[in-house]
């Protein structure tokens, strides 16, 4: 009787210590993701930070059509307020994307636009902005991949067997990564 209260003892014990280890393991690959998310609101921020900045120079530089700059301060606006601390999920996280989806569309006309003053292009306030702002862009997209990599780690771990019965234990869902745009593999036409 004592072998089998001790066997039993030593099977509960195991599978608490695999418990403790799969619920540390998916609150550090959450934990992740939430450093991810971080960054990649930090790049965000920094994109809408910079606009103001081009469109200020753009417009000491010269006059060109009014509603560029527009569209441009009001996808700033709309951005600057989806941009939340914590992971966005289902609705919120689409609303996220399609905002920061239109700054840089917006951004993009208007870089289009200044295409067309050679003068503005020489001023080397413009030309740091803009390379600037391509930097940006850059660090989004690397941004946007390291969130959907953890992500994919994160995922993976929830639904592997047998951890998949710890994480509905203990509460950890699957979470949603970024996708592109429907459409999104072409090119954006730019209109005069």
């Amino acid at each position: 009787m004592k072998k089998i209260w001790l066997a039993i003892v030593i099977v509960l014990v195991v599978l608490g210590m695999y418990g403790v280890s799969v619920y540390n393991g998916f609150v550090s690959k959450d934990e992740n993701v939430k450093k991810n998310f971080s960054e990649l609101q930090a790049v965000y921020q920094r994109r809408v930070d910079l606009l103001p900045n081009l469109v200020a120079v753009v417009k000491a530089n010269s006059e060109f059509e009014q509603t560029v700059l527009q569209q441009v301060s009001e996808a700033r606006a709309m951005a600057a307020q989806a941009t939340q601390t914590a992971i966005p999920q289902g609705e919120a996280f689409a609303n996220l994307e399609k905002t920061q989806g239109e700054l840089a569309n917006a951004a993009n006309r208007l870089v289009a636009v200044i295409e067309n003053y050679p003068n503005l292009k020489a001023t080397e306030a413009f030309s740091k902005l803009q390379t600037q702002i391509e930097g940006t862009e850059r660090r989004i997209k690397i941004a946007r991949n390291d969130f959907n990599e953890a992500i994919m780690g994160y995922n993976q771990s929830v639904r592997s067997f047998p951890a998949s019965m710890f994480a509905k234990l203990f509460g950890f869902d699957l979470k949603e990564g970024f996708q592109a745009d429907a459409g999104a593999a072409q090119a954006p036409e730019i209109k005069f």
